[in-house]
């Protein structure tokens, strides 16, 4: 073996070992609330699991619009825009924190340097003073509350802040994922695995060594969009706006294992609140900027079957993208991207009311949510 083959096939052994040590059988991440149930993660994010750190939030749904550069903000019960209040340039995403005392709102900027974040007060509903942070597209929380990670799409890093303050911690350089966007954790905390929207593929990053494992690229479709993990944490679901369905990965092996189609451009992901049913909202567009009224709907997913069990298509046509569950799980609430509405869609039978918000809304928040703690997005709960 020559030795530039004997480096490679040393580095892809190398790799392989590490990804291994970052699966199946690795301890909990330190410091990170133990899982209850094993075979159903999202156990303690059931209906009627309310934390007494979630108790005294008002239940509000916090809209985001990115061309507006504002916060819609929606009472539940009458279905009615209650408030409404100013943010930073392009607001992206609101997201709960990992102690459930902040909803931030994530103010992407013009530029790379230009972002902020607006902290939101669940307990009255209304923003406090920005705070200056580079291209906060996204924010996760690590599983161990230690750190909120900016996912800085355009600067292609990661960065570990104080969860509180914000003040950079680290930054983590993913120079081959363009387009870093959502993401989620495995069942042990001890790694994440993040989509690259513009260049098909995926990253796995350890958490507790804060290093990137690998890149996988997807077979086909090349945008992927929302992740989320199983209720038994063995596979990962991946929408893929391109290819119209969910890939399923196999993340301790890091490898594509299945796919399932959805709809038009499937985009954001959520698990029903009793853990059994995984909701696909499908965009209706292939384009970033897509037009009114296309053909969205939502596809329901059995966890157990991993097949389509029906689909919701929104009536007069619209643009499903983001947003969760009701805490009670009887609600789905998700922004209408090119129709500058929300939805709020009955899960027992698909019915869909529309509530006309700002311009372009985006990651939406539901709050409260039930859940011990919340690992970022729009609510990502455990």
């Amino acid at each position: 073996m020559s030795q530039r083959r004997s480096s490679r096939f040393l580095a892809g052994a190398a790799l392989c070992l590490a990804l291994a040590a970052a699966g199946a059988g690795a301890e909990p991440l330190p410091g990170m609330p133990p899982v209850v149930d094993p075979h159903n993660l999202y156990s303690e994010a059931a209906a009627g699991k309310l934390s007494p750190a979630a108790a005294d939030a008002l239940p509000r749904v916090y809209v985001p619009n990115l061309r507006s550069d504002d916060v819609y903000v929606i009472d539940p019960a009458t279905m009615k825009v209650v408030d409404r209040f100013g943010v930073g340039q392009v607001p992206q995403h609101v997201v709960p924190s990992w102690d459930l005392q902040t909803l931030w709102v994530n103010n992407n900027g013009k530029k790379a340097e230009q972002g902020s974040l607006t902290p939101i007060d669940p307990k009255t509903g209304r923003p406090g003073p920005d705070i200056d942070v580079d291209d906060p597209y996204n924010m996760y929380f690590t599983p161990d509350g230690k750190s909120a990670i900016v996912v800085a799409e355009r600067l292609r890093q990661l960065d570990f802040r104080d969860p509180h303050t914000m003040q950079l911690q680290q930054s983590l350089p993913t120079p081959d994922c363009k387009g870093i966007n959502h993401a989620d954790f495995s069942i042990d905390g001890r790694y994440a695995i993040f989509t690259c929207e513009f260049n098909g593929s995926l990253v796995k990053v350890d958490i507790t060594d804060k290093r990137v494992l690998g890149y996988l690229k997807l077979s086909h479709g090349h945008m992927p969009q929302d992740i989320r993990i199983s209720p038994d944490g063995k596979v990962f679901y991946v929408a893929d706006m391109m290819a119209d369905g969910v890939f399923l990965v196999d993340g301790d092996d890091f490898k594509e294992i299945g796919f399932i189609e959805t709809g038009i451009g499937t985009h954001g992901l959520y698990p029903s609140r009793d853990g059994t049913k995984l909701y696909a909202a499908n965009r209706g567009s292939h384009r970033v900027h897509g037009r009114h009224h296309g053909p969205g709907s939502i596809a329901v997913i059995d966890f157990a079957t991993r097949q389509v069990v029906t689909v919701w298509p929104i009536p007069g046509g619209g643009s499903p993208d983001m947003g969760n569950v009701s805490v009670d799980g009887k609600t789905l609430w998700l922004s209408g991207r090119f129709d500058d509405v929300v939805y709020a869609i009955d899960t027992t039978n698909g019915r869909v009311a529309s509530i006309p918000v700002g311009r372009e809304p985006h990651g939406l928040c539901v709050w409260p949510q039930p859940g011990r703690y919340s690992l970022g997005h729009t609510g990502n709960m455990r």
